[in-house]
């Protein structure tokens, strides 16, 4: 038994690939698809946030296109990815509606997640979703992407989603049950690797050996996905996803590997932020502000005495109070210009002042880590 249960996390990103989805004459998997929709439906209604990273869009697209994917030039596949995405996300909307579950299309590109200004839009985005209890359908943007900007394979964009949502747990459905010691596939006595702890040069050589038997990367991107995600404080989970209701399966003691996150996303986060070692700016803060961090809130316009630097949205601020303490960092969510326009703003003020709707926190306690001082 395997022990994993997935009803102990409150956030889950899952990964499904191509191979699982599309069928033998390149459409949707209507069977397959409505038996994983059951076990979705099953998570979403004991309140975890559900998230899916889903291939196919491509596959899908170029059959219905009558393109051939093996032949075919960069400008076809963006066709075949923008026909397919409609397919795809009707398909997935179709089989969550039955349960009462409402979805979303979120499309992203690389610069969405390295670029700290788009990573916050795009944060926004999720968390406003999942607030209202709607489970988003993330692909890559490949009608946009090109070979030189692109995540490269959808493993690795899932663990960037589950980066971006500070997720609890990453599932990576594949068409082998795990990590295996050599490749099962040409050894029969292949050991089976039931947890990882660390990911590091032997494990790594293992999974450079060991391929999937689809997918653009085999078990080499699941294992680095695994490294970005557990970095993050999310645990990641590689298990078989080609029978129906693949996430039951695993709750019942089906066989997987999980890579083991040392700590919690906002412990992992937390601990970058004090370790950065440059800053764009400073706000300066008063007493009722400072309580208010220590309390767990976010840092709110009221609050702001003065603003100092050049940062623009996404930077990394020192907070630091009026006797000139620093009291802790945090990516800020205005430009310097917007944010002194905003010092000592209350939230109903917030519009007026810069002429359209902002946010409410400078600095959201998620994006928040404060010092201890003696």
């Amino acid at each position: 038994m395997s022990g994993i249960r997935l009803d102990r996390y409150s956030r889950i990103v899952i990964k499904i690939g191509s191979s699982l989805l599309i069928d033998e004459s390149g459409k949707t998997d209507t069977r397959w698809l409505e038996s994983l929709a059951i076990d979705v439906a099953r998570l979403h209604a004991a309140g975890a946030d559900v998230l899916i990273v889903s291939s196919g869009a491509i596959a899908i697209g170029s059959v219905s296109l009558g393109i051939d994917r093996r032949r075919a030039r960069l400008g076809e596949l963006q066709a075949a990815a923008s026909a397919g995405q409609m397919l795809l996300v009707n398909a997935w909307t179709a089989a969550l509606a039955r349960h009462g579950v409402v979805t979303a299309q979120v499309l992203l590109t690389p610069d969405d997640t390295e670029n700290r200004r788009r990573f916050l839009n795009a944060r926004s985005t999720f968390a406003e979703l999942l607030k209202r209890r709607v489970v988003p359908v993330v692909n890559e943007n490949d009608t946009v992407a090109t070979d030189e900007i692109r995540y490269g394979d959808n493993d690795r964009l899932a663990a960037r989603v589950a980066q971006l949502v500070m997720a609890d747990v990453l599932v990576l459905l594949s068409d082998v049950d795990g990590l295996y010691d050599r490749d099962p596939r040409g050894s029969p006595d292949a050991r089976h690797i039931p947890e990882v702890t660390t990911i590091n040069e032997s494990i790594e050589s293992i999974a450079g050996e060991t391929r999937t038997a689809t997918g653009s990367g085999g078990m080499a991107t699941k294992v680095e996905a695994a490294r970005i995600a557990t970095r993050a404080g999310c645990s990641t989970i590689i298990t078989l996803g080609t029978g129906e209701q693949p996430l039951a399966a695993l709750d019942a003691g089906g066989r997987s590997t999980l890579f083991r996150a040392a700590g919690t996303p906002a412990a992992q986060r937390k601990q970058w932020l004090a370790g950065i070692l440059s800053v764009a700016g400073k706000v300066v803060i008063d007493s009722g502000a400072a309580a208010a961090l220590a309390r767990g809130s976010s840092l709110l316009p009221v609050g702001v005495v003065r603003v100092e630097g050049d940062f623009d949205r996404g930077d990394v601020v020192s907070i630091v109070v009026e006797a000139g303490q620093e009291i802790g960092r945090g990516l800020v969510e205005y430009s310097l210009a917007d944010a002194a326009c905003l010092a000592g703003a209350r939230s109903n003020e917030i519009e007026a002042r810069l002429g359209y709707r902002g946010r409410t926190a400078l600095v959201h306690r998620d994006e928040l880590v404060l010092f201890q001082h003696e």
